[in-house]
């Protein structure tokens, strides 16, 4: 297998998502005391419409925070949608069972890394090393005094026998746990997850890390990951969950965290500003700065810290859920519609081009909102010379932006470039049918309503 981690079957079903109506994003709805009780989205036995949990995450700018638990657990992929709720215990107890004997793994086979080595300087690490201990003993006691043993027993027993031939690289997996450590230690530490006994936290998230880096080789770990399990554990409040979810999540965009995978993530971004602001554009590419490398760690950790922290949670669900994107259906539908109706117009033969890519689909919304930040502080950017510049100005940011005016303005954007789109689209083939029905601006247009 070397060292790959076994794709779960039972946590796939949730991986594909499917668009539908897009409509605005708004203010998030008032916290609920009954979790994921939304209208359309769950049914009687527990099952839950895909579409409908992405379009309604969209609609209403994200969850309430006494939802979100539950919601990442089917939006990520740890919960298949398909599921029921009387299945769901059954699964979660698998996955329970396989997270353990994987961290038992590389536990045992590098036994020196069991525990992290502490800055004697850093007083909160020691007393987070002592807080994370008392736990641990705390649940083994627990467990001896289960009932379940023998069934978590055979569940562990397939369990071995699944990671049986798993094998590492210890030479890559200790650097890489290396790294880890430097990473951890530096967590959010402000925030309350992270404080008082709560530091223990921080060790939690260290065994995923590592349990991740030593299943996922070709993975590994790399910056950032660190802020980006953080979100996870801190809504989910589960290590195990956390664990699986966060691999769902990575297996669509583990990329990012390669060099080639963040360089054309940062091609995409220019290319949209291009589209949106030739002049901006045209400033920030000048010898004297690196191109668009300074919105690496915006486009990364999806905007953290650019947001107050609720907020920036609401955008990392409503950037996850894959509603509002030149993909969907409806643009896909919306096309479809006006090459058929331009097959209908009369059209000299010398005048029939080859379809030009009216959209370039490869811009995603995340990317818009990156040109929203940029172009809501055009003024600014131009008038910084250097990249340390642009640096200490992109550092003056964090935590100050609006969420819902970014958004707000973010789809202005997306709704305009479409209809630049559609107009170039109609310039090219449609030469003849001025006066007609414009398909596909109106039903772009009707994304908004």
């Amino acid at each position: 297998m070397n060292g790959t981690m076994p794709r779960s079957s039972l946590a796939t079903t949730a991986d594909v998502a499917v668009r539908r109506t897009v409509g605005s994003v708004t203010t998030p709805p008032a916290p609920t005391t009954t979790p994921l009780r939304l209208p359309g989205v769950m049914d009687a036995e527990g099952r839950v419409d895909e579409s409908r949990l992405r379009m309604h995450i969209f609609k209403n700018g994200g969850v309430s925070p006494t939802e979100r638990g539950l919601v990442w657990r089917f939006l990520f992929g740890m919960y298949p949608c398909s599921s029921t709720a009387l299945e769901r215990p059954l699964l979660q107890e698998q996955l329970a069972v396989r997270y353990q004997v994987m961290k038992r793994k590389w536990k045992q086979m590098l036994p020196d890394s069991i525990r992290l080595r502490l800055n004697g300087t850093d007083a909160e690490l020691v007393e987070a090393v002592r807080y994370f201990d008392q736990r641990q003993a705390h649940a083994q006691q627990q467990d001896q005094q289960e009932e379940v043993r023998d069934k978590l027993a055979f569940l562990e027993l397939q369990a071995q026998v699944l990671f049986e031939r798993v094998t590492f690289d210890l030479e890559e997996l200790q650097e890489a746990i290396r790294i880890i450590d430097k990473d951890v230690p530096r967590t959010d530490r402000d925030l309350d997850y992270y404080l008082g006994e709560g530091s223990g936290n921080l060790l939690v998230l260290r065994n995923i890390l590592i349990t991740y880096a030593a299943f996922h080789p070709e993975v590994s770990y790399a910056q950032g990951m660190n802020d980006l399990c953080s979100r996870f554990l801190e809504v989910m409040d589960s290590e195990v969950d956390t664990f699986w979810s966060f691999s769902c999540y990575m297996e669509k965009f583990s990329k990012d965290f390669t060099a080639d995978g963040l360089h054309r993530k940062i091609e995409l971004e220019a290319a949209l500003l291009k589209e949106l602001d030739p002049q901006l554009y045209a400033h920030l590419v000048t010898d004297n700065m690196e191109s668009f490398t300074f919105c690496h760690r915006w486009l990364l950790l999806g905007f953290q810290r650019e947001f107050e922290h609720s907020d920036a949670l609401r955008l990392f669900e409503i950037l996850s859920c894959d509603h509002l994107e030149l993909i969907s259906q409806q643009v896909e539908r919306a096309r479809y519609q006006e090459r058929l109706a331009s097959k209908h117009s009369i059209v000299p033969e010398d005048n029939l081009l080859t379809e030009p890519q009216a959209i370039n689909t490869d811009f995603t919304f995340e990317l818009f909102i990156c040109a929203t930040i940029l172009l809501e502080n055009r003024e600014s950017l131009l008038r910084c010379r250097n990249d340390v510049q642009l640096i200490q100005f992109t550092s003056s940011l964090q935590g100050t932006l609006d969420l819902n005016f970014t958004l707000k303005k973010a789809e202005e954007h997306f709704y305009n470039y479409c209809k630049r789109s559609a107009w170039d689209y109609m310039n090219i083939h449609c030469r003849t049918r001025k006066n007609k029905d414009e398909h596909f601006l109106y039903q772009l247009r009707s994304f908004f309503s």
